[in-house]
């Protein structure tokens, strides 16, 4: 199988699995918004309130359930997320200025038309704050719609949108880090600066093992958690100092398991014979060696993360208990700045910066992909659930302002979602 042809079945079966998380999305999501609004909504918030300490002594660490979800587990999700930033910058959509120009140049529009929309909105008060609320993309939830849709929308489109969101993840951890995090305590900061150089000469050096490193990864984790800095960003930083080189190159596996194979002994029956099971261990640790840590880890956490983690913070956080007027949530300039930054932002900010980079000769369109299929893409964009809430809870510290965040982002998610499905589900069938 060819290099190309390696890569295209390699983002199948993400897009595949990326798209199961994403009807569990809808569903846990759902869930928590039936949940917070029933006869036990009582036990909905409590649930989250639970206190929750792990380690003994002076290494204890003791948070809400609530908490451990969006510090710890998010963390995890960020952690795949810089993963998945790394491979896309090494070998993916963002290897080469030509490539990465259209997805780049769009997520750059999508990010800063929906602020200046909401900003529109909300200039001054406790909701100026949100401003980067409207700016993320759930990838999961977009990735969800497009399999809906079947061969209506053409490899090209999946990728764009894909290396799009990456983008935009990139963009939101730089937002958290830089305008969500305060009072820094220097001091923490320093130690995981050091153990992050530790990791990066580690990687240099050709170390690895990738449990020494996630080790590492979790004392940075914790030194972030005290510094004031979000702890969330650890996890990408972390993730970028994972190697992403296996110990042989792939033309030295090809030829090394080709003789395993050919060499393999003949006979035996249900069990292997002592000389079969010796050749099998040898192209056991033979694999081993050619599997970058980087690839072993992403393969290994993305089922995690889709169908774990992210539900369990859907479950968490999406739950709106609404009291009093839907309308005047509907009405609130939060609610209404996160949902037009969403639809409308989005919309505009993706399809006009793709457009200004084609026009400036920095990028160029797919073949098999329509001015159609870009503005539907472009609409998807606008599903920024689980990065939108993510940051609400960061922006907002008045608990009326978070509801009204988050029925802007839920309203706005799902007409994005719907306007997007309709605009792709009018193209025409592509081959298989």
């Amino acid at each position: 199988m060819s290099v190309p042809s390696r890569l295209i079945h390699a983002f199948q079966d993400f897009f595949r699995l990326q798209a199961a998380g994403g009807i569990l999305l809808v569903f846990t999501a759902g869930l928590a918004i039936v949940w917070a609004n029933s006869p036990w909504q009582v036990s909905y918030h409590a649930l989250w309130h639970t206190p929750v300490t792990v380690g003994v002594g002076a290494l204890a660490i003791s948070m809400d359930l609530h908490h451990w979800i969006n510090d710890a587990l998010m963390a995890v999700f960020f952690f795949l997320v810089g993963l998945e930033i790394k491979r896309e910058v090494l070998v993916g959509e963002l290897a080469s200025p030509r490539r990465a120009a259209l997805p780049a140049a769009a997520a750059l529009g999508g990010m800063v038309i929906p602020a200046l929309l909401y900003i529109a909105f909300n200039s001054s008060g406790e909701g100026a704050r949100g401003w980067g609320v409207p700016m993320a993309t759930d990838i999961a939830f977009a990735l969800g719609t497009l399999a809906l849709l079947g061969n209506r929308v053409p490899v090209s489109v999946k990728v764009f949108l894909t290396a799009l969101a990456i983008v935009d993840d990139l963009g939101a951890v730089l937002v958290i880090a830089v305008f969500y995090s305060s009072g820094v305590a220097w001091s923490w900061l320093g130690w995981a600066g050091v153990v992050l150089l530790l990791m990066w000469g580690a990687n240099k050096t050709g170390f690895r093992r990738p449990g020494v490193y996630l080790l590492l990864g979790i004392i940075v984790w914790f030194a972030f958690l005290q510094s004031g800095v979000h702890a969330t960003v650890a996890g990408v930083l972390t993730a970028l100092t994972i190697p992403a080189g296996g110990r042989i190159d792939t033309e030295k596996f090809r030829t090394q398991a080709r003789a395993l194979v050919d060499e393999f002994p003949a006979g035996g029956g249900a069990m292997l014979t002592h000389d079969q099971a010796d050749s099998l261990y040898a192209l056991s640790d033979l694999t081993s060696k050619a599997a970058a840590p980087l690839q072993r880890i992403e393969h290994d956490l993305h089922p995690w993360v889709s169908f774990a983690i992210m539900p369990i913070f859907a479950l968490a956080n999406a739950g709106v208990t609404l009291e009093g007027s839907v309308g005047e949530a509907i009405a609130h300039p939060v609610t209404a700045g996160i949902a037009v930054g969403l639809v409308l932002g989005k919309l505009a900010g993706i399809t006009g910066f793709a457009w200004l980079a084609v026009k400036l000769g920095l990028a160029e369109v797919p073949s098999d992909m329509t001015n159609r299929h870009l503005v539907g893409a472009a609409a998807l964009g606008g599903i920024g659930f689980t990065m939108s809430l993510f940051i609400a809870q960061l922006a907002f510290g008045n608990p009326e302002l978070l509801v009204n965040a988050k029925v802007g982002i839920l309203g706005g998610s799902v007409i994005a979602g719907a306007v997007g499905w309709v605009i792709l589900a009018r193209s025409p069938r592509t081959a298989t």
